[in-house]
């Protein structure tokens, strides 16, 4: 029997190779069992914390030498409806004063975009746009109202995406 000493990391733990009776091939036995399967438990509980999060919406504060780190989110809106006309000033205006300015009423800044990308086709479109630019602290609640106002966006104007970019800043005033 030949030994493969894991000892080093896990000391209570220790397996063995001995021969298949029926195969004459190796096969892998464990010593203390209790203990392997308290070790393994402990082991996976450990490694389960490396694992990378679906989505990490915002990224680490910056060190900041002036100002307070915060986070700067902006959204793009399309204003092409896929059947019918254009989303107008006037509902563009309406969605921001009963939707945006309610839940971010410390401040927003809002710009005309021109957006293209390649579609499906192969053909390059083009879009008129809205940029919604935010600035907040960091949390939850920051995070369910900007998800709030992409997903009712998309659906009051059948709309396949709200684009969003966050980023890490320093804001002085």
């Amino acid at each position: 029997m030949k030994a493969l000493e894991i000892s080093r990391w896990f000391p209570s733990l220790t397996m063995l190779f001995a021969a298949n009776p029926s195969t004459d091939k190796p096969r892998l036995q464990m010593k203390n069992s209790p203990r392997l399967a308290a070790g393994a438990v402990v082991a996976a509980l450990l490694l389960s914390g490396c694992v990378a999060p679906g989505h990490q919406a915002v990224p680490p504060a910056p060190a900041c030498r002036t100002g307070d780190p915060l986070v700067q989110t902006t959204l793009y809106f399309g204003l092409n409806r896929p059947a019918g006309p254009a989303i107008t000033a006037a509902e563009w205006q309406t969605f921001v004063d009963s939707q945006v300015t309610p839940r971010f009423k410390d401040g927003l800044t809002v710009f005309d975009a021109k957006g293209q990308w390649l579609g499906h086709d192969g053909k390059l479109a083009r879009e008129n746009s809205k940029a919604l630019l935010l600035i907040h602290a960091p949390g939850k609640e920051s995070e369910m109202n900007i998800e709030a106002l992409r997903s009712g966006y998309k659906q009051q104007f059948a709309q396949d995406s709200v684009m969003r970019v966050d980023a890490p800043v320093c804001v002085a005033f």
